[in-house]
């Protein structure tokens, strides 16, 4: 079996995302259902609104790959139906009205941009190391203001985010510091666009605020490379556990069976969030805690 580090001794360096360290925030559970279970359990259906923002995601990213020329809102447009991403909708009459109504938002967004001015990166991962871990993750879009560099985030929710939003936001902050170590060039804004609205919302860090959201990425670390090691001693090398949260082969099979002191690592959290669980069909009192949802709920009203 695999040893707990014994006291005093360096431990290895934890290798996450922002959204792997978030996971651990909202769900101890849903964490070791996505990153230690192995096989990974089935999840539900997809949701409709991970199609849009998805769909958006890569149009844009496509977009500035285009030639110059075709820089135009006609094409960001066609490039959100060229890639459209048809699951978790009520029908494909729904499906159809959302394709549209993503395209005309994107368009929108794009007219807004300036075709010659090329981001620094799109769709660019970016890392970064503390003595703790190794963060990495991918930014929609990084640009070039002046001296500095500015992490741009696109949003397709419901909701218009706020400035406390990108403020607080745990994985602004990563891409910001690794941007500035990578590319050796300031970095302190982070930008949430959101396109159904065409709002912007910014936050200028400083260097203690961003030393701030370093020192609570290691904290999370901490917490959660404890329990990946509590069940990695569990589990031995017979029953491997994931680190990068990807599907197994033989993913749709239910969660293994653990030992109660292996369950109490990793608890649940529960609360509203639970309806929109990917595995809420594998945890109780997730469906104690808030109703069943529809793959389309997360869609703006029509």
């Amino acid at each position: 079996m695999d040893q707990l580090p014994l006291e005093g001794m360096p431990r290895r360096l934890y290798s996450c995302t922002p959204s792997r360290l978030n996971n651990w925030l909202d769900c101890p559970r849903r964490y070791r259902f996505t990153y230690m279970d192995r096989p990974a359990p089935s999840k539900g259906p997809p949701w409709a609104h991970n199609s849009v923002g998805i769909s958006v995601h890569n149009a844009l990213a496509g977009w500035w790959r285009e030639p110059y020329e075709r820089r135009t809102p006609e094409t960001a447009a066609a490039l959100v139906g060229r890639g459209w991403i048809g699951e978790g909708f009520r029908d494909a009459e729904q499906s159809a009205a959302w394709r549209k109504r993503a395209a005309e938002m994107t368009g929108a967004y794009a007219a807004t941009l300036d075709p010659a001015d090329e981001p620094v990166g799109v769709e660019r991962t970016v890392a970064a190391r503390t003595p703790v871990i190794a963060l990495s993750g991918r930014v929609d879009r990084l640009d070039r203001r002046g001296a500095e560099l500015v992490v741009v985030d696109y949003k397709t929710g419901r909701r218009p985010p706020t400035a406390d939003d990108a403020r607080f936001s745990l994985a602004l902050a990563v891409y910001a510091v690794a941007s500035e170590r990578m590319l050796r060039t300031p970095c302190h804004r982070v930008e949430l666009h959101h396109l159904p609205t065409g709002s912007i919302v910014e936050w200028e860090h400083t260097e203690e605020s961003l030393a701030g959201h370093l020192r609570r990425a290691e904290e999370i670390a901490a917490e959660a490379s404890e329990a990946d090691d509590r069940y990695r001693a569990w589990a031995g090398p017979a029953r491997p556990a994931g680190r990068t949260g990807r599907a197994s082969p033989e993913a749709g099979r239910t969660p293994p069976e653990v030992p109660a002191e292996i369950d109490a690592v990793f608890p649940p959290r529960t609360g509203p969030l639970c309806s929109w669980c990917d595995f809420r069909k594998h945890c109780p009192e997730g469906r104690a805690a808030a109703g069943d949802r529809d793959p389309w709920d997360g869609l703006a009203d029509d």
